[in-house]
């Protein structure tokens, strides 16, 4: 299996800079992006994690960034994490469901 195909799991944590807008509302909007996906996802208070297919998860980070541009940032960043395996998929759940 390509890795574009794989289920990965991507921590994505976006700082935007703007003069005169609240951090948190830019980041909310990216939140909100991320929500509407479809794609499985935590967030956290530092990041959010997204699971799902490579190629999907990656085409929603440059959309949560562009989320955050159109909610009034100047500048970006973005942080990122990634976690794929060779030959299964990796899930939320196979790391979290010791601590539910």
């Amino acid at each position: 299996m390509k890795l574009k195909e794989r289920v990965v799991n991507v921590a994505v944590q976006v700082l935007p800079l703007a003069k005169d807008k609240d951090m948190y509302q830019m980041v909310d909007a990216a939140i909100e992006i991320i929500q509407k996906s479809g794609l499985k996802h935590v967030v956290s208070p530092f990041e959010t994690v997204i699971e799902g297919p490579y190629e999907k998860v990656m085409l929603l980070v440059n959309e949560v960034q562009e989320a955050c541009y159109q909610a009034g940032a100047d500048k970006l960043i973005c942080n990122l994490k990634i976690q794929s395996h060779k030959c299964d998929g990796v899930l939320i759940e196979d790391k979290m469901e010791k601590y539910s």
